[in-house]
């Protein structure tokens, strides 16, 4: 397994993490199956775990607790996220100072540890002011439980914004962005992953099989099936709809990918989780395996290096900064496209 610097953090971790988001009502229900993912996980180098309040609304923090208990917490590098709701009450969300100190400490007690190593915000909170949410972080920091700060799905203008903000208000900055990059979306790279770079900010990227659209299934031929599990099923059906034009054209370059994966010698998911981590501003991709057959799959990744012919066969399919459909550039509604937003 290679080991990557974590930004300027100072920290090294797998060029592979594992993404926690499928252990629990989300996924997989199972808490000795996931657990035993996480060791096989560990057994295979990987030392860098992300996980989320929101996920499962916690029980996936519960997961990864049990798996590192027992000594196996200091061999690993821990992050989680906070922002999403994580239940009704309209005060348990947001970057404001109230909750980040509420949910960090009910994250450690889920997490059965007395610090995390990253903390990320899960969205930037458009109702809060950044320098509130990075005062917040800040003392965190400062107190020893949390050792980095970073972000998920955030633009490169408001990265920019956090450093300044940072700087002049002398608050922790940053030091990672967490985005979704894949063959089929590579919006990332016209600025974000340019701009991560310019600032020695770690990537950790997500959906690296863009949700299951290059797990191998998309094929022509094939019986095409959406999300094995039922909550994705349900939450991204029309992710699925062919009848999209979008998606249609996702479709066909899935098929043209693996074709090309097929002519190299390697599966799909191989080739697609070696493109994400090929890339020069990335340190890691988040893989999330809902069962042990799909963790030994990405697995088969590692030491997986795409050569140029092959890099060069992938452009001429999906264009160095495309996403082929645009719902898959960040997996959330920006609030900046709703109607209120763009119209005078």
């Amino acid at each position: 397994m290679e080991y990557r610097p974590l930004g300027r953090t100072g920290i090294s971790v797998s060029q592979l993490c594992l993404g926690a988001m499928m252990f629990g009502a989300f996924g997989n229900p199972d808490h000795d199956e996931s657990i035993a993912i996480v060791h096989r996980a560990l057994d295979a180098g990987i030392n860098f775990i992300d996980t989320a309040d929101f996920y499962s609304f916690g029980e996936s923090e519960e997961i990864v607790g049990k798996a590192l208990a027992g000594g196996r917490r200091d061999d690993v590098v821990l992050a989680t996220k906070v922002g999403l709701p994580v239940d009704a009450d309209p005060n348990h969300k947001g970057g404001s100072r109230r909750w980040i100190i509420e949910s960090v400490e009910r994250s450690l007690r889920r997490l059965g540890t007395d610090r995390i190593d990253l903390l990320q915000m899960h969205r930037l909170d458009p109702a809060a002011d950044v320098d509130e949410t990075l005062g917040a972080l800040s003392d965190l920091v400062h107190q020893g439980k949390v050792r980095a700060i970073g972000a998920s799905n955030v633009p490169a203008s408001q990265i920019v914004e956090a450093r300044w903000t940072a700087e002049r208000r002398g608050r922790e900055r940053f030091r990672t962005e967490q985005p979704p990059y894949s063959l089929l979306a590579r919006g990332i790279e016209y600025d974000l992953l340019p701009t991560a770079r310019r600032h020695g900010l770690g990537v950790l990227t997500y959906s690296p099989l863009n949700g299951g659209w290059l797990s191998g299934r998309y094929r022509k031929g094939r019986e095409i099936a959406g999300p094995q599990s039922p909550a994705r099923t349900q939450k991204f059906a029309d992710r699925y709809d062919l009848d999209s034009p979008a998606n249609a054209a996702k479709f066909d370059a899935a098929d043209a990918l693996g074709a090309v994966a097929d002519e190299a010698g390697i599966t799909l998911v191989q080739m697609a989780i070696s493109f994400v981590t090929r890339h020069p501003a990335v340190t890691a991709a988040i893989v999330g395996p809902r069962t042990m057959e799909h963790l030994d799959s990405y697995l088969e990744a590692d030491g997986v290096v795409l050569s140029d012919d092959v890099l060069d066969q992938i452009d001429a399919i999906v264009a160095p900064g495309v996403t082929v459909n645009a719902e898959d550039g960040a997996m959330w509604n920006s609030p900046d496209l709703e109607p209120a937003a763009r119209r005078r």
